[in-house]
């Protein structure tokens, strides 16, 4: 079966796109760059996040019942090249699990959607362990909005369903399976899930199995999943008092870039594995909150004509914009990992303006705006240093950029302004060679960390932290 899409060596390279999506009909959504000046963080706040909830129902206020994050995964919108789009179709799509419980919550996004989203019918279940479409049998539930099986989301929205009973055991796949009953544009996405994912002819949704017409290694419409109870199989005191949920917010580096697609080897994953085998906490989540090319301080913003107007839009909004969405509005967040900076630094003159390079006053700034966002919600927020790139392939790297993440990164260490500091460039440096990825967890391209990379970062963070 093709490939929708084949997963990029990195989101930062951008890649190649087919002709205008607009013979769907639907103008393309633009991201607007946001200004840098130093100072200008203040008027970002801890708000309501910039996506309505449709039904007044977020997960981690709900109703007489504690719901935890289990997974996410963090929207952006797609270029105008992009024309990708499904019609009469089932999207199958693969999801794990960190926190388990007895019931869970879907939570659907038309984020960057320019008319209605409607779904025919919404199912999930354990997926069966490999690269495949089946479910074990006796796992698929309806899944439900208001008591109807289908459900439209305005553009701009997101919607959580209804509690749907199912044991959910930590680090399981789940299937979530979409019918999209009419030509729907995939202009709300997350493009790197490093995950195979799966569309099918017609309403499939309750099938055991799908026989695929393509395969994609994106996310749809999907942008998180919580649950509530014990997990199977656990003491149901285990994790006492540990019901929370961690974000990781960052770049590629967090969204797991050049990891094993299928396996879960971003270091999120391997942090959550952590969590239960060493902490003994199966009721804590690890959420990431990745985008492969995200910058802290601007949004997307190629230069035009440029090739990364067929790309940049997958990058997402400015880290500052975003967080209240990201990260706020998680349930029974508690916890924020900040990886920022390395795309800031990198995309000018490449996938940016070149008068967009930044300053270490301009990064720590930006992160100053995250640490008073998630103050004023009350999380606890933790500063990771950025990694090294001396020596990449992309271009990123410069002797005066490599003196800013110096600077940023004595600063995250020694200026006690986060609340804890996880120092992943200590961890995956090369000791003789500072300024580059040791050559052990180096996946290739001098930026990205690999499997083995990934689980050096997780090891590095301190469990204290997230008491």
């Amino acid at each position: 079966m093709p490939d929708e899409a084949t997963p990029p060596p990195d989101p930062n390279h951008g890649p190649s796109r087919g002709p205008s999506r607009r013979s769907l009909g639907r103008a393309a959504v633009a991201v607007a760059a946001t200004p840098v000046l130093a100072g200008t963080w203040q008027a970002v706040t801890a708000t309501a996040a910039s996506a309505a909830e449709t039904d007044g129902a977020a997960a981690g206020g709900a109703q007489g019942r504690a719901w935890t994050g289990t997974w996410a995964a963090a929207e952006t919108t797609a270029p105008a090249s992009d024309t990708t789009a499904f019609a009469d179709q089932t999207l199958r799509q693969v999801v794990h699990t960190s926190a388990g419980g007895r019931a869970l919550r879907i939570r659907l996004t038309n984020r960057y959607g320019t008319e209605p989203l409607v779904v025919g019918e919404v199912r999930v279940a354990r997926s069966v362990p490999g690269d495949g479409t089946a479910v074990v049998p006796g796992t698929d539930r309806a899944v439900r909005f208001g008591g109807r099986t289908s459900v439209t989301l305005a553009p701009g929205t997101r919607r959580w369903s209804d509690p749907v009973s199912l044991d959910v055991p930590t680090a399981a796949d789940l299937a979530v399976s979409v019918y999209l009953p009419q030509a729907t544009p995939a202009d709300t996405v997350h493009r790197s899930a490093f995950q195979r994912n799966y569309v099918a002819a017609g309403n499939v949704a309750a099938k055991p199995a799908v026989e695929p017409v393509r395969s994609a290694t994106s996310w749809y419409f999907l942008a998180g999943i919580a649950v509530t109870g014990a997990a199977p199989g656990s003491d149901a005191g285990a994790g006492t008092g540990s019901r929370q949920a961690i974000v990781a917010f960052g770049d590629s580096i967090t969204d797991g870039s050049a990891t094993t697609v299928g396996a879960n080897r971003r270091w999120p994953d391997v942090l959550a594995r952590r969590l239960r085998d060493e902490a003994g906490r199966p009721g804590t989540g690890v959420l990431n909150a990745g985008i492969g090319g995200n910058r802290l301080l601007r949004d997307p913003n190629p230069p035009p004509g440029s090739n990364a107007e067929r790309y940049a839009p997958f990058f997402g909004e400015a880290g500052i914009r975003r967080f209240a969405r990201d990260v706020l509005d998680q349930p029974a967040a508690r916890h924020v990992v900040v990886l920022l900076g390395i795309n800031d630094l990198g995309h000018p003159g490449r996938d940016a303006p070149r008068d967009e390079e930044v300053t270490a006053a301009d990064l720590i700034n930006g992160h100053r705006s995250l640490i008073r966002q998630a103050h004023a919600r009350g999380l606890r927020i933790h500063g990771a240093t950025v990694l090294p790139v001396e020596g990449d392939d992309l271009g990123f790297y410069t002797p005066e950029r490599e003196e800013v993440r110096q600077t940023v990164n004595d600063w995250i260490r020694t200026a006690g302004e986060y609340d804890g500091t996880v120092d992943f460039d200590a961890a995956t440096r090369d000791p003789a060679h500072p300024s580059r990825l040791l050559a052990a967890y180096d996946s290739g391209d001098g930026l990205h960390p690999n499997d083995a990379g990934m689980e050096a970062m997780a090891a590095s963070i301190p469990l204290r932290l997230f008491t």
